[in-house]
């Protein structure tokens, strides 16, 4: 721990014990919306005291935001997507903001507080230790340094994202924000990856505030809410024109993460840019999309980019210093201030941050600090976020990749030009293989300091492969295009870690090679294939078990009926599949059963189940499945899409559910089994059913021919209005994966307008 810690002060009198009472109780009511309400109606006039941004707009800057918004058009087309056109890509960049804004301004804003480290402004002090961690890598001070330091271009979109944002609260005085109640154009610079979650989101919270001296009711009261689930991730599958039937290259984009992530939304300007796609709430860029040329799908990574320092640590004269080869280096010290919002109004917190040259320090162990070391490239990060929209062609592609930015992702590309790739991390920092990067390496050696990043050639890609596609399911590159794929042996062990095939690689692997004919629907269809190759590998020993009982033993007889629907099973996901049902509540029973003893080994669950389990783990699962599912259902006979339903009731970021409300059937299930499709699905307090959050979210396949076309679906709607008619309306089309066309083309649009107008018209 910390022992420093006297740099902990609450202003105002407060005492650590009260700090301490503020989270234990924001933990016991879990600071719910009531709550919350009650707690900002009180220090209502506290927060705008205290705020800096809650000045009101200049009559010169009013006449600004009038004067853009009449250089933007904005149609929305019948499933309210927005398509904005600028004179400018500023325009564009304002426009979107401003649509983004009406559609889910609660979303726009939670990210952009998240990100700054500002959350227990609305949240409590429970969220005092969540930022916390993202002051690690956003300081206020940085990002308006960087923001300084941006090329003038950069500049003039950044301002015309926070004009578009504060137009929109002069324009909507009904709307309250939380935190922010003005815009400012460094703010991006936070958040310039569009991924579901931060790299900085992997630092333990508990193990954060008990460095920095927080005391132990504190520690044990932290919940880390960061999701790192088997549904966060992503598809994509790129077919070349020698496998299609038009010769015209396809694109799949299916990224897995929170429903409501993401909007769907086209952008354009007279300077050259045209990009549609899913957009993260409070972004100006398309994160994963297409435009007239080339499309993008970016999938959570399994490389080594991020790295753990153990840092040797000496104090002097009350200053910390850490050795470095034969010297010692003074440890950075920087004071940040968290406010929390309590029943009285705002309090202040004050923590001293430590950082050594490798970055900040986040825990210790065995005496030691625990530096983490990751990319931190804001302005370059935005730029190669934005610029890769207006890329027209493989070349141009590549050369912003050549950024190195986008750290937590790979990418599967597909171009009018009849280009496809598989583009493994954007960013690998060159390393010394005679250490073992996947732990914490020493610090004070001068071998383990970073030698740049690896070159997009040093890189383990896949492009333009002679079997005609690649694909990505967050697995290792080494399948990424079949038998033509990268070589591990040929590469560094630090860009990928994972040691073994995935389920949806595993899949994938079954729909791709020897088809010749794919259009843009058969891609679709492989895309929603139901096969469940997970159930495949482990229900063959569950029967082997079973048929090794004796005549004797009870569960013989018992589950004869459950063994008999598993035996006939295809192992395909369906709405009306009983076996379906069983198996997923067998399988989640069974790995439970072994989880530890599979890390231990090295190995995934499911490889354990397959090879490791006992006959009495699988049997004694099934027999708690089937009680389970008798107990929620009064049988085990269920079909798979009565339990497995999609439900969207309010806009709430944690969402509700309730069994008495309407929902619908999805058929496919969870992606931890291998199904391409993913929806993952989880019973709620007071619920028997399951309910999705996460998964499918946005898809969308491609055709680059010389028009392009393009089939799309969001999860829900785009609006997050619950009285919208876009709040829901593309729910069953979600759910049976009966995607709608894309009207990328102004033509397209006619007959499909519901609205055109200028932001605050």
């Amino acid at each position: 721990m910390f022992s420093h810690t006297s740099t902990w002060t609450i202003t105002f009198g407060n005492s650590a014990r009260k700090l301490t009472r503020d989270i234990l109780a924001g933990r016991a009511a879990a600071y719910s919306s009531m709550m919350s309400k009650i707690i900002l109606s009180l220090s209502l006039c506290a927060l705008f005291a205290r705020s800096a941004t809650a000045q009101s707009p200049t009559k010169s800057e009013i006449a600004r935001w009038k004067s853009e918004a009449q250089q933007v058009t904005i149609t929305r087309d019948d499933w309210g997507i927005p398509h904005i056109h600028g004179r400018t890509d500023a325009g564009a960049v304002f426009g979107l903001i401003y649509a983004e804004a009406e559609d889910d301004f609660n979303r726009v804003e939670t990210n952009y507080f998240g990100a700054l480290g500002r959350s227990a402004e609305s949240e409590g002090a429970g969220s005092i230790y969540k930022d916390l961690r993202m002051r690690l890598i956003n300081n206020p001070d940085s990002l308006k340094a960087g923001y300084t330091r941006a090329p003038a271009w950069l500049k003039v979109l950044l301002s015309a994202w926070a004009d578009g944002l504060n137009y929109y609260l002069y324009t909507h005085p009904d709307v309250k924000p939380k935190v922010i109640n003005r815009f400012e154009p460094w703010m991006p610079l936070a958040f310039s990856d569009g991924s579901i979650g931060p790299d900085i989101e992997s630092v333990n919270l508990k193990e954060l505030a008990a460095f920095y001296g927080a005391p132990r009711t504190v520690v044990n009261a932290i919940v880390d809410h960061a999701v790192r689930d088997a549904d966060r991730g992503s598809n994509g599958i790129a077919i070349g024109p020698q496998n299609t039937l038009s010769h015209h290259s396809l694109l799949l984009i299916n990224p897995h993460t929170s429903f409501f992530f993401r909007a769907e939304v086209q952008m354009a300007s007279n300077e050259g840019l045209n990009a549609y796609g899913a957009v993260t709430w409070g972004q100006f860029f398309i994160y994963q999309g297409f435009n007239a040329h080339d499309g993008w799908m970016h999938s959570s990574t399994g490389a080594d980019n991020i790295d753990e320092y153990l840092e040797t640590v000496s104090s002097r004269n009350g200053h910390y210093f850490y050795r470095h080869g034969n010297t010692e280096r003074p440890v950075a010290e920087e004071t940040t201030v968290i406010r929390y919002a309590n029943r009285k109004g705002m309090s202040e917190q004050r923590v001293t941050i430590l950082r050594t040259a490798h970055g900040p320090i986040v825990r210790s162990e065995n005496g030691k600090w625990v530096v983490i070391r990751l990319m931190q490239e804001p302005v370059r990060a935005i730029t190669q976020s934005f610029t890769r929209m207006k890329t027209n062609g493989l070349a141009s592609f590549r050369k912003t990749l050549e950024l190195h930015t986008n750290s937590s992702n790979n990418t599967t590309y597909a171009d009018a030009d009849g280009n496809i790739a598989y583009f493994h991390s954007n960013f690998i920092p060159r390393r010394d293989t005679s250490f073992d990067w996947t732990h914490p390496v020493d610090g004070s050696d001068p071998r383990t300091e970073w030698r740049g990043v690896l070159s997009i050639d040093e890189s383990p890609n896949s492009i333009n492969p002679p079997n005609g596609w690649v694909f990505n399911t967050n697995n290792w590159p080494w399948s990424a295009s079949g038998s033509f794929s990268p070589k591990r042996e040929k590469f560094p062990r630090y860009v990928e870690k994972q040691s073994e095939e995935s389920p949806r690689g595993t899949h994938a692997l079954l729909v791709l090679p020897n088809k010749k004919d794919f259009t843009i629907e058969s891609l679709l269809a492989a895309a929603y294939d139901s096969y469940l190759p997970s159930f495949a590998r482990m229900i063959p020993g569950l029967i082997k078990s079973y048929d090794a009982l004796p005549s004797s033993d009870p569960l013989k007889g018992e589950l004869a009926d459950q063994i008999a629907a598993l035996r006939s099973w295809d192992y395909r996901w369906s709405a009306n599949s009983i076996p379906t049902s069983l198996a997923v509540y067998w399988g989640d029973d069974v790995e439970s059963r072994v989880t530890s003893e599979a890390r231990a080994a090295g190995k995934s669950a499911e490889t354990y189940v397959v090879e490791s389990s006992t006959d009495t783990e699988r049997i004694t699962s099934l027999s708690a499945a089937s009680k389970k599912l008798r107990s929620d259902f009064g049988t085990w006979r269920m079909p798979w899409g009565e339990i497995n339903r999609f439900q969207r009731i309010t806009d709430d970021i944690v969402p509700s559910f309730s069994d008495s409300l309407p929902s619908i059937p999805v058929p496919f299930t969870s992606s931890k089994w291998g199904s391409l499709a993913s929806f993952g699905a989880k019973q709620y307090p007071g619920t028997k059913k399951w309910y999705g959050t996460n998964g499918n979210s946005f898809v969308a396949t491609i055709e680059f021919g010389p028009r392009v076309r393009a089939r799309a679906v969001t999860a829900g709607g785009e609006s997050g209005d619950p009285h919208s008619r876009h709040f829901n309306d593309e729910a069953s089309r979600y759910a049976s994966g009966n995607l709608r066309d894309v009207y990328f083309y102004p033509g397209q649009l006619k007959g499909h307008t519901e609205r055109i107008y200028h932001p605050g018209g």
